[in-house]
């Protein structure tokens, strides 16, 4: 299941569909995207998305990951579609969304098509949280901004 559909914004504000992108390839060069054959251990995604084994484990037991395969062994393997939810979980951590939220989502996601309403729901409200942050955020910056220049001008000669 990929449930990531990448969005960009224009200069208005709203957002467009854009490519699927290859969310995990997409971070920064200390966590690339393991080699290999869509099969990873546990290890090899904890090197990748910078999580521990032991809050992928989490993840996996509070329903926030789908079901994750098996070796015959019995050790986890995870595929390139789990990697992306990774990628989107982290995205959603950022904007502060509680985990009980993230799991409600990740359930409605699981139950199929006819949850999307109540998806966009959960994640517009989210949004509405984080736009809120930003311009609380940005009236902070010029506070700073105004303090600096106000002692640049002090220091200058």
């Amino acid at each position: 299941m990929t449930v990531m559909e990448p969005e960009t914004a224009d200069e208005t504000g709203t957002a467009g569909k854009a490519a699927e992108a290859d969310l995990c390839a997409a971070r920064n060069a200390v966590h690339p995207r393991p080699d290999g054959e869509d099969r990873y251990t546990i290890s090899e995604v904890a090197a990748c998305t910078g999580l521990t084994a032991h809050t992928l484990r989490w993840y996996e037991r509070i329903g926030l990951m789908p079901h994750v395969d098996r070796s015959h062994t019995g050790q986890r393997r995870f595929t390139n579609k789990d990697l992306d939810w990774l990628a989107f979980v982290g995205k959603l951590r950022l904007t502060g969304m509680p985990v009980a939220a993230m799991v409600q989502y990740a359930e409605l996601v699981r139950a199929g098509e006819h949850t999307v309403g109540e998806r966009r729901e959960l994640l517009e409200t989210t949004r509405r949280d984080v736009c809120h942050r930003i311009a609380e955020l940005q009236g902070t910056l010029a506070v700073l901004d105004y303090k600096i220049d106000m002692y640049s001008e002090k220091t200058s000669p």
